[in-house]
């Protein structure tokens, strides 16, 4: 009788210590060239894959996400080149590195943001934003969550259609629109910074430029005060895809 208590006592034991699922990070690389991902933690957080790659076209690359919690944000990088010991991207590149290692990216880039949990407090949120302009297009897909876990960002190009006071070409001046800048980046003013007077969110509005973007990407924010159309209360994802061109 006392070994039958003992096995249960075991068994409720290991049943309540069981360690939680781990949480992956995926990249797809669905576009007709290579993109160079890239990785910044925020404050505290460590730096996932030294922080940028090179993804081919039409290849994956999957990592565990460490620790119960990470937030951070991710872009893709274009028109990349390594030349005679050096390397420079077009759109998004981290200071001529291909592992950011902690660097922020130029802008225009489409921007992936996270804050991921796993463990007891397992509600994870992505988002996709536009604020700071598009190079790429770019989706966030959860696998395997519980709750309301939406598909986000924008699988539309909008290189072709993008304003022409917003269209940032490489080589500069005569080259392909590589990017389509937001109105705070083309024009500097604070309203459409949405800075000082205008930094809040009775007075920072959305722009003929922001709603440009919000027009073809609506599952995006637009501009630094944009609400989200869509409920993010996702538990337990297995995996997160975030989807470089559909």
């Amino acid at each position: 009788m006392a070994t039958t208590l003992s096995f249960f006592t075991i068994l409720i034991l290991c049943t309540l210590c069981k360690p939680t699922h781990a949480l992956f990070l995926t990249f797809v690389n669905n576009c007709p060239f290579t993109v160079y991902p890239a990785i910044l933690p925020n404050t505290g957080f460590p730096v996932l894959e030294k922080g940028g790659f090179p993804l081919s076209t039409f290849t994956h690359r999957s990592f565990p996400v460490p620790n119960q919690h990470w937030s951070g944000r991710v872009w893709g990088r274009t028109g990349c080149t390594h030349t005679n010991g050096k390397f420079y991207c077009a759109t998004g590149d981290c200071n001529n590195r291909i592992e950011c290692n902690g660097l922020g990216g130029a802008t225009p880039a489409t921007l992936v943001q996270f804050s991921l949990h796993h463990g007891h407090s397992d509600f994870s949120s992505y988002s996709v934003s536009l604020v700071d302009g598009f190079n790429l297009p770019l989706t966030v897909t959860p696998h395997e969550g519980k709750g309301q876990c939406p598909v986000v960002g924008c699988k539309a190009n909008l290189l072709p259609t993008c304003p022409e006071k917003l269209q940032m070409r490489y080589p500069a001046g005569h080259g392909p629109v590589v990017a389509c800048k937001s109105g705070c980046e083309a024009f500097g003013t604070d309203e459409l910074c949405c800075r000082n007077h205008y930094n809040s969110p009775q007075t920072c509005r959305p722009s003929s430029y922001s709603e440009f973007f919000k027009h073809s990407c609506p599952a995006t924010f637009t501009y630094a005060h944009d609400t989200s159309s869509l409920m993010h209360q996702c538990s337990s994802p297995r995996e997160l895809k975030v989807i470089f061109c559909h």
